[in-house]
């Protein structure tokens, strides 16, 4: 489309401010004689574009495929029925988390605005906007914290003999070499932490308990965290442009070394124990209603919907791009990496089970952080063969698949901030960002770093997002209306979407997420880490945290109604004047589309009157 400026319009029809614009389509061909009337916002510049689609897809890809499916999903599974868990896990991918990140790709692409811009289509839920862009800053910080650990466990697997993989002198009444050379030596020790255990709450960590304190940041820790943010800022410079090109690396080059520690791993003696281990069913547990909702958990966290991040890559898209096609492709290669890496973990797992001479492997089983930074380290110190070149391309592999997600929680952030003040240049925009997120997330390389982790992952990212995904939900499906919804997807690609989208966004999404939502309120427990309990200030703040997130969503809906005085709650439901396709030419062919539309149903509507009519014998 190219947009020429002929003159300010100064008669009595003008509206000031208002350029006459030609307006001429991809086609070359003019509409209305080449000229058009159009209001254009001072200072608003043409969105940024992926150069191609396949940018679109890997950065998608780089998102989705990160962290929690490399420690989350083999942990979670293993925790709620291990193969029994994949039944609900795949139910429900196809009735939230697939449909969820269908939704957001097309509202993305259509309306080619951020996640808080997009609430034109309903402004009474702009809130919603900003209180997941609130919970991703939070999450981010941390995350890239955990990128700084992988950084950091990277730099330390350069070193001859790996430093976690033998007890260290001050330890040796309370520890056992993670390399022993004596199966039974370990084997009568088993009361006594290993190396890699205690490397890393000791030398890494540095951790105390939750009454000390959080203590000072360790500065090797804090120079990783600047390493990371540097990456995400070099990757963000240049807004998609930069971003998309890296995607290519982000998206496949961790899958590169995740098939090589899965042939490594699968290779292993006791291997084949720890994978049917972790999918052996429990399938009593498929009737407990927290496997459901830790499957949900899974699925939001793993996919990444509800984050803002797909809307906002999907708003760079050309407006007729086959969103369906990479929804499909996405959540397939999600659900397999889980798969791939689930069978590592437990694949290794199971010889560290093997070389310790140890029969239950659920002994020598982690969660999270724990899992990545002390299991495997573990098991990659027991290799008999260039145990440092794994070790590499392990942490390597961790901070990569970080890097893809970090990026795109990050981009999200920016795009708020570019859609509100277009101006400005993307690189100042990564820079402020990422430079809060550093100093945000130095609280994270403190000695009680993880204890804060582990408060602002459960109030600020889980809590936070379950709530709003609630909202986002209904107010897309039973406010906007699902109809003027598959209207608007059959003018962007030209087809409307099966009855399936139809009755998940209409009846199963929105409804199996309230019960989740209410099933979580319910069983709503104070957090503990390490079995210890916070102490109140924390949880107070954890709630402060949750508030500034939630909060979000009434005050909108106040100041939505303060601007548009004299109008009822009704009316600031609906859309606003400017939803709806970005490209003028586009808006005013959509425009007549659903004017079509509604006169169809209109037609329909008059004609089933009259079929009843006669039924009845009503003349």
């Amino acid at each position: 489309m190219r947009c020429t400026k002929n003159h300010f319009i100064d008669n009595n029809d003008g509206v000031e401010g208002s350029y006459r614009l030609s307006m001429i389509s991809g086609s070359e061909k003019p509409l209305e004689n080449g000229s058009t009337t159009v209001t254009v916002e001072a200072g608003e510049t043409e969105r940024a574009q992926w150069d191609n689609k396949i940018e679109f897809l890997m950065s998608c890809v780089a998102f989705s495929v990160g962290l929690g499916n490399v420690w989350r999903f083999p942990y979670t599974a293993y925790q709620n029925g291990g193969g029994a868990f994949l039944v609900p896990y795949i139910i429900v991918l196809f009735i939230i988390g697939k449909p969820i990140y269908y939704l957001e790709m097309t509202l993305g692409q259509f309306s080619s605005r951020s996640c808080v811009q997009v609430w034109s289509i309903s402004p009474a839920f702009r809130g919603i906007g900003y209180g997941v862009t609130i919970s991703v800053f939070l999450v981010v910080t941390y995350y890239c914290s955990l990128m700084a650990l992988a950084v950091y466990y990277l730099l330390a697997s350069f070193q001859s003999v790996l430093p976690w993989s033998f007890c260290w002198e001050e330890w040796k009444d309370i520890c056992f070499d993670s390399a022993p050379t004596d199966r039974e030596i370990v084997a009568n020790i088993s009361s006594k932490s290993s190396s890699a255990d205690l490397y890393f709450r000791k030398v890494v960590l540095n951790e105390v308990g939750i009454l000390e304190g959080l203590g000072y940041p360790s500065w090797k820790l804090v120079l990783s965290l600047f390493a990371s943010w540097m990456f995400v800022f070099i990757v963000l410079s240049n807004g998609v442009k930069s971003s998309g090109k890296a995607a290519y690396f982000l998206a496949l080059f961790p899958y590169v070394i995740m098939i090589s520690l899965l042939i490594r791993a699968v290779t292993l003696e006791g291997a084949v124990d720890g994978i049917i281990f972790l999918f052996k069913p429990t399938w009593e547990k498929i009737f407990d209603p927290s496997v459901w909702y830790a499957a949900v958990t899974q699925s939001f966290f793993s996919l990444g919907v509800c984050f803002g991040a797909v809307i906002m890559y999907s708003s760079y898209n050309r407006f007729d791009h086959n969103v369906l096609r990479d929804c499909t492709v996405v959540t397939i290669m999600d659900f397999g990496t889980s798969l791939i890496a689930g069978c590592t973990i437990f694949g290794i797992l199971g010889n560290l089970a093997h070389e310790s001479g140890r029969k239950d492997i659920s002994t020598v089983v982690r969660a999270g952080t724990g899992l990545a930074f002390i299991s495997y380290p573990e098991a990659l110190a027991k290799f008999t063969v260039v145990p440092q070149l794994f070790a590499v391309l392990f942490f390597l592999m961790l901070f990569i698949l970080g890097i893809g997600t970090t990026v795109a929680f990050t981009a999200v952030i920016n795009s708020v901030i570019k859609d509100r003040f277009p101006n400005i240049k993307n690189w100042k925009i990564a820079a402020g960002v990422s430079s809060a997120g550093f100093l945000v997330g130095i609280v994270y390389c403190t000695r009680g770093g993880q204890y804060v982790l582990n408060l602002v992952d459960y109030f600020g990212g889980t809590f936070i997002i379950v709530f709003l995904a609630c909202f986002e939900i209904i107010a897309i499906s039973w406010v906007y209306g699902v109809d003027n919804l598959l209207d608007d997807i059959e003018f962007m690609v030209g087809s409307r979407p099966s009855f399936y989208w139809r009755f998940c966004w209409y009846y199963l999404t929105p409804l199996t997420l309230l019960s989740i939502l209410i099933y979580f309120l319910s069983e709503l427990t104070p957090i503990t880490y390490n079995d210890e309990y916070y102490p109140t200030s924390a949880y107070v703040a954890g709630w402060l945290i949750l508030g500034l997130g939630v909060i979000q969503l009434p005050i909108w809906m106040f100041v939505s109604k303060i601007k548009n005085e004299g109008k009822s709650y009704l009316d600031i439901l609906k859309p606003s004047a400017d939803w709806g396709p970005k490209d003028p030419v586009k808006f005013k062919e959509w425009k007549e589309f659903k004017d079509s539309k509604r006169i169809a149903r209109m037609n329909l509507e008059k004609k089933r009157w009259r079929i009843v009519a006669l039924l009845v014998g009503d003349d």
